[in-house]
């Protein structure tokens, strides 16, 4: 009975994953017919999920693409290498694991006190687009999630000054390399209920896992906090970032403020209010 349950859980979860991820595929063109999918994996809970659903449309799309699944080993201590290509192979997916010693370097180069994470994932953004390149690869595949967009939007407003967060799809600075996110509209729950039903071999970060209070976790702690007060409300704020007004916000590269004028041309209209 049990058994039963928990596999009606995992097709409820697999059906909206698969329904999610295919409506940010196609409202942001994120693969097309021909693409070669370099598959970003890093060991954990959002990487595996991304994988599987992709693979899932890479069978059943009216298109064809290809996926190349790739996990960079930054030789972090006691990091299980065995664990990603068993699986891999046990799956039948094309995967290469990239071998770079970025670990050293993160930690030589970060200050006592500070977080690991900007430097960490610049080095491994390197790695990865470079090797992109190298293969031929169309779109890099990124397993952030709705959740993590949030975050991002709210870690750049405190602590950045900005509004901006992780773009569904994003062109690289240099052009070169096409990023897709197509877990962007895929809630951090589901993705987590999904993982842990399907059972994946998850592989803890012990790099940036190990370091308390960091901003991040900080936004992830106030988010959850409001989305328990306030069911959706999550929801509410990634939307928002769908349907931006630029005339209703401050910035003048983005709306002509300056140019503003009363128009003593328009037509007049009185309002009315009956008060009787």
């Amino acid at each position: 009975m049990q058994k039963r349950t928990d596999e009606q859980r995992l097709n409820r979860s697999r059906k909206s994953l698969r329904r999610d991820v295919g409506r940010a595929i196609a409202d942001f063109n994120m693969i097309e017919d021909g693409d070669l999918v370099m598959v970003c994996l890093s060991g954990g809970k959002d990487s595996y999920t991304m994988l599987d659903i992709l693979l899932h449309l890479k069978k059943h799309a009216p298109i064809h693409f290809d996926i190349k699944a790739v996990n960079l080993d930054q030789k972090q201590p006691d990091f299980p290498e065995h664990i990603l290509p068993e699986y891999l192979r046990s799956m039948g997916v094309d995967y290469h694991i990239i071998e770079q010693d970025t670990f050293s370097i993160v930690k030589e180069k970060t200050p006592e006190g500070k977080t690991y994470c900007g430097l960490c994932s610049r080095l491994r953004r390197g790695s990865l687009y470079t090797y992109a390149r190298q293969i031929g690869a169309n779109k890099i595949a990124l397993g952030h999630h709705r959740d993590d967009i949030v975050e991002t939007l709210f870690l750049n407003m405190f602590f950045g000054g900005k509004m901006k967060a992780m773009p569904p799809k994003l062109l690289s600075d240099d052009k070169q390399n096409v990023v897709i996110r197509p877990l962007a509209y895929c809630s951090e729950k589901e993705v987590a209920r999904y993982a842990r039903l399907r059972g994946f071999p998850i592989i803890p970060c012990n790099l940036c896992g190990t370091q308390d209070n960091m901003q991040r976790q900080e936004m992830k702690a106030m988010l959850q906090t409001w989305e328990k007060q306030y069911p959706g409300r999550i929801d509410n704020i990634f939307r928002s970032i769908a349907h931006i007004e630029p005339s209703q916000l401050a910035d003048t590269r983005l709306f002509p403020f300056r140019d503003l004028r009363r128009d003593s041309d328009a037509p007049q209209r009185i309002n009315a209010v009956n008060v009787a």
